[in-house]
């Protein structure tokens, strides 16, 4: 497997793939900044499934890719929570390891023997992601490769071996229970050096420090002619507080006079080193072993840090890079899944590549509403297409009747389906598109430079000259700050030039002339359609269900005058 560009599980392993990013009001426009907002209570995965929902891209490729990996650790609940907990040791081991530490001052032996525990808790990790990834039920390629991308991580880096030598080596090292230093000293008896003589299974044995001393320079018996111990040495542990006295005296015989270390709780060593300091004091006392040790086997220790850096590095800086795009997975199958559970419906989307149908959709229906609505049965399902007779959709119909909703439903289709989630539809077959833009009204203080009729105009034209045939744009009221007449100018010459371009539109507005030029405006057109779209009404009340129709804002202004008695005859007759 070619790991040279890394392993993501959101593109296949070597695609050149070209993104582009949603401008940054599209999120909100679609409604999905709500969805992201209710995925997760951790503000920073928040934004990372927004990040990731905003990155889009047109290849049909990416899109199953995103998708299987999605259905997999959607139907494996199992999968989901042992993934997260392993996430949960990786980010503690990596704020705590101090694999990262470089210098040998810092990195003493004793300290190396200690991060064995971390050595051997990373390889764990990565075993126990290749267990989870094991499961048969896996069928994406995504997971797939990921299992052989883990295996060759943990075969190349000879982990198995590594495991039996950590454990043979921390074995060895709970057996240390002293070492021993040699002091050479020259005719004053002043410590002219400092070695290591040997790693020792003993303690050392107390005894009288003083009269240790004197036993050592007066008896000939005890005049060694080695440096080797035999393991009949004695040592007295001097003591700034308890043992003052004594060390005064020792300490203006001999510079350094005794060094004691036992490993402790924590697997450091704790060490005392008398030394002769200017100011006749105790600051000399350092935890100084690893100094010693570090500077006797320099060349010991930085191959050992490095191996022991290295393996961390496979395990963990290798695998934590897709710990965020597992999140987003994760955390985006949980929100569905609670939904389904509600009572709505979701659907594996279908993406193609471009033909005459550039989206069919059935039974969709708007994810904002139906995280807000306590009984989502009431919500009213649509069917909507795209193709060349149909690539403008003028929609209209009464206020409040949906227009605005059915709009952001289109667009949350294609953004979800896009980043490989599962869509709120009984079925989605589309063409995926290179951008969506969302031409919604402007907030107050962005109008105020240039008006808003200036600034609507302005900012279409930008989205026009960055959108393509393969694009989805969805306009909400566009040019209806003016009268109708400018108004209605406008969106017309608008329209005409998105037919030119042929890109997927809704334009949802009340200039109900508008949908009844749709069919002057296909002629004009080369190729591309418009047609009529109405939130189609029953009796005067709003059905919320879209249907292709001239516009019937004259209709149902009849029906709703009948409705509360306000036609002329009514009024006239008092009827």
């Amino acid at each position: 497997m070619d790991k040279s560009g890394g392993f993501s599980l959101l593109q296949p392993i070597g695609a050149d793939i070209e993104y582009r990013r949603l401008p940054e009001n599209v999120m909100h426009d679609l409604g999905l900044d709500a969805f992201c907002q209710e995925v997760s209570n951790d503000a920073k995965e928040r934004r990372l499934v927004s990040n990731v929902l905003s990155q889009i891209t047109d290849d049909p490729g990416v899109a199953m890719y995103r998708q299987q990996v999605f259905g997999d650790i959607f139907r494996l609940p199992d999968l989901r929570k042992s993934m997260m907990e392993l996430f949960e040791k990786i980010q503690f081991m990596k704020d705590f390891s101090s694999m990262h530490k470089t210098t040998d001052e810092e990195l003493g032996l004793w300290h190396l023997f200690h991060r064995l525990d971390e050595l051997d808790g990373y390889i764990k990790t990565v075993e126990t992601m290749r267990e989870c990834l094991s499961d048969e039920r896996i069928k994406s390629e995504g997971l797939i490769s990921l299992r052989e991308y883990i295996t060759e991580l943990y075969d190349e880096a000879c982990f198995s071996d590594m495991k039996k030598d950590i454990a043979e080596l921390k074995m060895k090292a709970s057996d240390v229970k002293s070492v021993t230093l040699g002091v050479n000293v020259n005719e004053r008896f002043e410590a002219v050096s400092i070695g290591l003589v040997s790693v020792n299974k003993k303690s050392f044995k107390k005894s009288g420090i003083v009269s240790n001393f004197a036993d050592a320079i007066a008896s000939k018996d005890k005049l060694r002619e080695t440096a080797d111990w035999d393991g009949d040495m004695h040592y007295q542990l001097i003591d700034k507080e308890e043992k003052a006295g004594a060390s005064d005296i020792v300490k203006g015989k001999i510079g350094v006079m005794s060094i004691q270390s036992s490993i402790a709780s924590d697997s450091r060593p704790k060490s005392t080193v008398v030394g002769t300091p200017a100011d006749d004091s105790m600051s000399g006392s350092t935890f100084y072993l690893d100094t010693v040790m570090n500077k006797m086997l320099s060349t010991l220790v930085k191959r050992l840090r490095d191996t022991l850096t290295k393996y961390a590095n496979v395990a963990i800086v290798n695998i934590s890079g897709l710990v965020p795009e597992f999140v987003y997975y994760i955390r985006c199958a949980e929100l569905i899944d609670r939904l389904t559970e509600k009572g709505c419906i979701f659907c594996e989307a279908e993406p193609v590549s471009e033909n005459d149908a550039s989206m069919e959709a059935k039974g969709f229906y708007n994810i904002k509403l139906a995280m807000t609505m306590e009984n989502v049965s009431e919500i009213v399902p649509n069917d909507l297409s795209f193709d060349k007779k149909h690539t403008v959709y003028i929609l209209t119909g009464a206020n409040r009747g949906g227009k605005t909703t059915i709009t952001q439903a289109v667009g949350q289709l294609f953004v979800l389906a896009q980043g490989g989630l599962f869509v709120p539809a009984e079925s989605f077959r589309y063409t995926p598109c290179d951008c969506v833009y969302t031409h919604f009204p402007a907030d107050e203080d962005k109008t105020m430079d240039l008006g808003r009729l200036g600034e609507e105009c302005v900012r279409f034209k930008e989205i026009f000259s960055k959108a393509t045939g393969r694009s989805l744009l969805l306009l909400n009221e566009t040019f209806s700050t003016t009268s109708f007449e400018e108004g209605y100018y406008i969106a017309r010459d608008s329209v005409k030039a998105l037919l030119t371009k042929a890109v997927r539109t809704v334009y949802n507005t009340h200039m109900h002339k508008l949908g009844e030029d749709a069919e002057t405006l296909t002629r004009e057109a080369a190729g591309a359609g418009a047609a009529s779209l109405i939130m189609r009404t029953e009796e005067g009340k709003r059905s919320f269900k879209v249907a292709l129709a001239q516009p019937e804002g004259s209709s149902y202004a009849k029906d709703i005058a009948k409705k509360y008695g306000v036609t002329y005859d009514m009024l006239v007759n008092g009827q």
